[in-house]
């Protein structure tokens, strides 16, 4: 595919995706990841929204796929399988030191209950 302008951040469906296809390994391809995503965070996504992404991710770069083998049980059509390349870890990274940044010094009790720090609500 061609590549269009490298991207600098993710929005929080790509690094679910990404987080997504970091856990599954060789297994990733669209209907685990739904999975994925569903089993951690309760969220619902549909597999369209995935694929939409996945091939967003793969035209920025940060994302590769190969079809598989056709397989029988899905009437001789092959999955696409995808792995993250080196500027998708990159964002990954990246991301997760944000929001370990912002979470800093913030201390939340539970559910229901009154934040604490600067702009708790």
């Amino acid at each position: 595919m061609r590549r269009s302008k490298r991207k600098s951040s993710l929005s929080d469906f790509e690094l679910l995706v990404l987080l997504a296809v970091l856990r599954l390994g060789d297994r990733a391809y669209a209907v685990p990841i739904v999975d994925e995503i569903h089993h951690r965070t309760g969220r619902h996504p549909s597999r369209s929204a995935v694929y939409l992404t996945l091939r967003r991710l793969e035209e920025s770069g940060l994302v590769t796929s190969e079809m598989g083998e056709p397989l029988p049980e899905r009437g001789g059509k092959a999955r696409r399988y995808v792995r993250l390349l080196p500027d998708g870890l990159r964002l990954v990274a990246e991301a997760r030191a944000g929001l370990e940044s912002m979470w800093e010094g913030l201390d939340l009790a539970p559910v229901g209950g009154e934040a604490d720090g600067e702009g708790g609500r």
